[in-house]
């Protein structure tokens, strides 16, 4: 267990372990190829190639991007009925094209952040036995992080289950949450006194009230924060459901920007447009601003509050 109890929580500096105090981060704003496993994996490979060609060591998806976030949720009717046979065929199909962790897709990912020399962080739809999570991956360059979303929100709770405190923490000082996650208090905390100095905010799109809960983190844990928003339109929901209107409008408007730990943008937001965002962080930054804030050290009252993080019992992988 985490805990914060005992006296102020020191956190060593991870400038090292990410390979300097001065680093090349990109966020990949683009459509998946919508419920097809196969066909996602290959853009999201091509798309980590560009990055890295171009200097990124950090490359970062958003929220479920393979294969795809099940934004139908939000723009189909009829998909909470009871024994829908639009609904349960497209689950089964999302369920046949989701990623199985430790599996080949995972095998993959690790060689070619090998190869390249990267971290790549991912959010994916992950099948384990006939349940399915929302999942968030980190490869530096083998699987250092699984984290589950710990709470569905809303219509979600249809689609994936609860996840666990297995991968509550910061690896080699990057971590990361999912959506809602960001509106948790104690999820922030745990993530915070893990010493995260770079954070993955993963969202299915990243609008008004999403840009105000990353730039709230990255004040808040004195930290970067990737926002990483995703490109979806109205042709690329199932055709099970009726399409609600224009096929090229827009659902999901991207939104994806890089935050300092001043709660200042570096890069974006970008919306409406597939880009690579890119810039060069400098962890620095962060010793400055943790000068007069430090949730963890100087700012925390472990003599008024305890924190304890359960890890629960073990995961099911099947």
């Amino acid at each position: 267990a985490l805990r914060a109890a005992d006296g102020l929580r020191t956190r060593p500096t991870s400038h090292a372990r990410l390979g300097g105090v001065k680093l090349r981060v990109a966020i990949i704003q683009a459509a998946p190829v919508a419920l097809d496993l196969a066909a996602s994996m290959d853009k999201a490979i091509a798309l980590i190639r560009e990055a890295a060609s171009r200097g990124a060591k950090l490359i970062a998806f958003g929220e479920t991007w393979l294969p795809g976030y099940p934004i139908w949720l939000d723009h189909c009717p009829d998909v909470a009925l009871w024994n829908h046979e639009p609904a349960k065929e497209v689950f089964a199909r999302l369920r046949r094209n989701s990623v199985e962790v430790p599996g080949a897709e995972t095998e993959r990912l690790a060689a070619l952040a090998t190869e390249l020399d990267v971290t790549v962080v991912i959010g994916v739809n992950e099948r384990a036995g006939g349940t399915l999570y929302n999942a968030l991956l980190t490869f530096a360059p083998e699987l250092v992080r699984h984290h589950r979303k710990l709470v569905p929100t809303y219509s979600e709770r249809m689609v994936w289950g609860q996840g666990d405190a297995a991968g509550l923490s910061a690896a080699n000082g990057v971590g990361g949450l999912i959506c809602w996650e960001h509106w948790m208090p104690l999820a922030r905390q745990a993530m915070h006194d893990s010493n995260e100095e770079i954070h993955v905010a993963l969202w299915p799109t990243a609008h008004e009230l999403h840009q105000i809960a990353s730039r709230h983190y990255a004040f808040e844990g004195r930290c970067f924060v990737l926002a990483c928003g995703a490109i979806s339109r109205v042709r690329d929901l199932p055709p099970e459901f009726a399409l609600p209107g224009d096929p090229e409008r827009l659902l999901q408007r991207g939104g994806s920007a890089i935050i300092a730990p001043d709660a200042g943008y570096v890069a974006g937001p970008v919306f409406d447009e597939e880009t690579i965002l890119e810039a060069e962080i400098d962890l620095q930054q962060i010793d400055r601003e943790r000068m007069t804030l430090d949730v963890s050290g100087h700012y925390a009252r472990p003599d008024v509050f305890s924190f304890e993080v359960r890890p629960g019992a073990a995961r099911r992988s099947q």
